[in-house]
């Protein structure tokens, strides 16, 4: 099942709930652009490879394309996201427990947000539906255990896989140019890092852009009065909307997030930089194509510190550190009660 473009905006103009959750989910993608696209170009624009107002052109065009090629190629990322809860039942009060979830992700990226802090999108968005969709079928029969382990799966995956891959790129660098000219690498890996820049955004329209577009899916069916679609195709105006929006948040607030990510956390320089991109694209790459939704935030962020344990553990600021992983920690649990209260007070005034 899909929506043509002139069906949506005819639907639009004539239903005001479709409509409310439509801003919502744009406001949520919005705000991803913020807090998690940045990440594609943190490091590339912390090594001055590239400046910012080009690099978030750049994640903006890639962002579409991984978008677009992984959703033909491969969607069981956003079909993952569709069936990890449980919003069946009566659809009106599922797409109110659905726009209560959205209105709580958004309180929580936006927070964040100000505090400078690259808190993942991704697990944002998967705690809020869950919370919701628990306050909704009035248990934890509102979760898909076979579906939402898949997410346990991506963060064991991705910690691991993002280390272990950024600190053996970046040796393998090392080895390979110990013996090179310095100034000649160097103009290499900032040509590489712009590469590299260009791989992260678009694997992070792989695994986001999908994540993000499975939601508005299924605000669209809930709206139509259809909660039991099983399967669904995306259309490619969705996929052109959901880039655009990316990229206006990433142009609105942006820097924020890459000075935490590229700047503060270890100083790169520019074959490191082009290490941690490419450390983490195989990583994403792997997870899209199995199906298992991970984080790009934790993942890039990971990759980076494995760049730097190859040289030293200290070289690490391990002070930036344990504010991502405690904001990683706490958005799964401070989330997901958030959409769990927020859908039992949005169900009892709609």
């Amino acid at each position: 099942m899909t929506i043509s473009l002139f069906e949506f905006l005819k639907q639009l103009v004539s239903n005001p709930a479709l409509l409310i959750t439509v801003l919502l989910v744009l406001g949520v993608i919005l705000v991803n652009g913020w807090t998690d696209a940045p990440n594609a170009i943190a490091t590339c624009v912390s090594t001055r490879s590239m400046g910012p107002g080009r690099a978030i052109l750049m994640a903006a065009v890639f962002n579409f394309l991984g978008v677009f090629f992984m959703t033909i190629v491969n969607a069981t990322v956003a079909q993952t996201i569709y069936k990890m809860v449980d919003f069946g039942g009566d659809p009106k009060t599922a797409l109110v427990a659905l726009c209560a979830a959205l209105f709580a992700i958004v309180l929580w990226s936006t927070a964040a947000w100000a505090f400078g802090i690259p808190t993942s999108e991704s697990h944002a968005l998967i705690a809020g539906i869950s919370g919701s969709a628990i306050a909704l079928q009035g248990g934890f029969g509102g979760i898909n255990p076979d579906e939402w382990i898949k997410v346990v799966y991506g963060l064991i995956f991705s910690s691991v896989a993002g280390f272990v891959f950024g600190f053996l790129t970046t040796r393998i660098i090392e080895f390979i140019c110990k013996n090179m000219d310095r100034r000649k690498t160097n103009n290499f890996f900032k040509k590489g890092q712009i590469a590299g820049a260009a791989s992260m955004a678009f694997m992070h329209g792989a695994q986001d852009g999908q994540k993000f577009m499975g939601v508005f899916m299924l605000g669209v069916f809930l709206a139509n009065g259809t909660g039991n679609v099983s399967k669904f195709v995306i259309p490619v105006w969705l996929m052109i909307l959901c880039s655009v929006v990316m990229a206006l948040g990433t142009s609105i607030g942006g820097y924020k997030i890459i000075k935490s990510v590229g700047m503060g956390m270890v100083k790169l320089e520019k074959y490191q930089g082009f290490a941690a991109d490419i450390a983490a694209s195989i990583s994403l790459l792997i997870s899209s194509v199995t199906g298992i939704p991970v984080s790009t935030t934790h993942t890039k962020t990971i990759a980076i510190m494995g760049v730097g344990a190859s040289k030293r553990l200290s070289s690490v600021n391990w002070g930036t550190v344990k504010e991502m992983v405690l904001a990683w920690i706490l958005t799964f649990p401070g989330c997901g009660i958030i959409g769990y209260l927020m859908a039992l007070l949005f169900m009892r005034i709609f």
